[in-house]
């Protein structure tokens, strides 16, 4: 099969760069342009897993909905997943206990076993092929962590409800016959984007509105611009992985990573359809503790495909720990032969950015200090089923239904038993404003190749610059307009990406990531 991105400019069906496996073997999944106002009762901005799902959701119960997504549906941070279905958080239950209490973390544990229910009924009502299918998950020990925290863990999730087993191997892992693991049964993966693609279609069969290539600017309680035009709605749902309406509220409880996929064909039947991860890299510089995931995907009658992830940094900030973008390939690649030496070459290389939560859970309702715009993010390592869950919860508060769930992933939460994360976080994004005085990493325009970035200094300016392909230059602030740091150039995607909130934009300077809400000022330069 042909790379998609050698049939189509890839900044306009992706976010980065690099296609994902899923955006290769599907469809660009694209509607009409708007080209008139719009008057409708639900407005949701991003079509990704959580704006369509709502819409699903809202548009089955009878009202009148309209998606508007500035890129195609799934273009996003849902088409760069590996698409886990499963109530195994990447941050314990242990922990959740510890921070929210035993309910609390029992609640939490239902609304992803429920968010995984929903996905299955929706392939079945709709009758999906999608590749969706129960599987068993194997959480193991990362060698920095200690053996007591996977009892811990088993222990906290039994208190969850969750039907765990502590197993003195993990199956199918290279020297897994000593290393023993805690089981998750019934978990599930899919095919993310034929899913969305049959969710799309079941939406507008309802009567539902969807534009694609359509940008939302000035979003208020009364809508939002869309390419000019002003689309009215009685409710608005910001479902963009990171909010697009706020500047500052949401930015403080959470940050932006980017975590690093590759994937490759094994002998068909080689592994079991399961989930793998580990515990997470217990002396990692980062708040969030960057493990590795995962899982196999049907590929053909010959092969499957080994989707594996991890590598995380804080977005903009690899060079924090000296290891470049194609150096966290190469040790993911390496750390997954260690495990599965069945792989064979690489396929698919690409990277996607999740939102950690300080306190690890999701934020899913009401914007802070709105009675009717709706935000869901912080999708941290689990973005199907939180993005699932934020559906289910904005769904029922538009719909005058209590949801069990909804205060639990509250924006307007405060939780102080992280406030030592919180600390660390709000340091790390601080510290990046001195980039305002260091030296730039780019002397001279002259030492660009062609397809590379940087950032040069010009007096008090600090200047973004490419070169393209053609050899011509083009140049843009390197201010991030969201809140003033100075982005860094990402050589794998492509982009320049600001190292405080996440914000991203491609090497044409167009905005593909919020939180900023415009695209960088284009400089003419000599």
């Amino acid at each position: 099969m042909a790379p998609l991105h050698d049939k189509f400019n890839s900044s306009n069906i992706t976010s980065g760069e690099n296609v994902s496996y899923w955006i290769d073997s599907t469809p660009i999944i694209a509607f009409d342009k708007p080209d008139r106002d719009i008057q409708t009762e639900v407005l949701i901005i991003g079509g990704g897993i959580s704006g369509l799902t709502t819409a699903y959701q809202l548009a089955k119960a009878g009202k009148k909905v309209t998606v508007v997504e500035d890129g195609f549906i799934g273009s996003g941070e849902t088409g760069r997943t590996t698409a886990h279905l499963t109530a195994a958080l990447d941050d314990r239950y242990y922990f959740l206990e510890e921070t929210f209490g035993k309910e609390a973390a029992k609640l939490a544990a239902e609304s992803h076993t429920a968010a995984v229910d929903e996905i299955e009924k929706n392939v079945t009502d709709l009758q999906i092929d999608c590749s969706f299918r129960r599987v068993n998950g194997y959480l193991f020990l990362h060698p920095t962590d200690k053996e007591k925290n996977l009892h811990k863990e088993f222990e906290a999730t039994r208190n969850a409800g969750l039907p765990t087993e502590l197993l003195a191997s993990t199956p199918s892992l290279a020297g897994g016959d000593t290393m023993e693991c805690l089981a998750f049964y019934n978990q599930a993966q899919f095919h993310v984007l034929q899913y969305l693609k049959a969710l799309a279609d079941a939406f507008v069969s309802l009567g539902g509105q969807i534009f694609t290539e359509a940008r939302a600017e000035d979003i208020t309680k009364e809508g939002a611009k869309v390419n000019g035009f002003t689309f009215s709605a009685q409710d608005i749902v910001v479902a963009t992985n990171s909010p697009v309406n706020d500047t500052l509220t949401m930015h403080t409880k959470q940050a932006a990573y980017r975590t690093y996929v590759i994937a490759g064909k094994i002998p068909k039947g080689k592994l079991p359809y399961s989930l793998w991860w580990d515990t997470g890299d217990a002396d990692s510089k980062w708040v969030s503790q960057p493990y590795h995931y995962v899982r196999v995907e049907d590929f053909d009658e010959q092969y499957d495909l080994l989707i594996s992830g991890g590598e995380d940094h804080k977005t903009g900030q690899a060079d924090e720990e000296g290891i470049s973008e194609s150096q966290r390939y190469e040790r993911l690649e390496s750390w997954t032969r260690t495990y599965f030496p069945m792989l064979e070459e690489i396929s698919y290389t690409w990277s996607g950015q999740v939102m950690e939560p300080v306190d690890s859970l999701g934020f899913m309702g009401k914007n802070p200090g709105d009675d009717n715009i709706y935000i869901i993010t912080g999708d941290s390592g689990n973005g199907m089923t939180h993005g699932t869950i934020g559906a289910m919860i904005i769904s029922d508060a538009i719909l005058g239904i209590k949801n069990k769930w909804e205060d639990l992933y509250s924006p307007s939460r405060i939780t102080m038993k992280t406030t030592g994360d919180f600390v660390r976080e709000a340091g790390n994004m601080a510290a990046q404003y001195l980039d305002w005085i260091s030296a730039s990493d780019l002397k001279n325009t002259s030492d660009l190749g062609a397809g590379e970035g940087g950032v040069l200094s010009s007096g008090l300016k600090k200047i973004a610059v490419y070169r393209d392909y053609d050899n011509s230059l083009r140049a843009f602030s390197a201010v991030c307009p969201h809140l003033g740091c100075i982005v860094q150039w990402n050589n794998d995607e492509k982009s320049f990406d600001c190292p405080c909130h996440g914000s991203r934009f491609s090497c044409d300077g167009t905005l593909t990531n919020g939180p900023a809400k415009t695209d960088l000022s284009k400089i003419h330069i000599k």
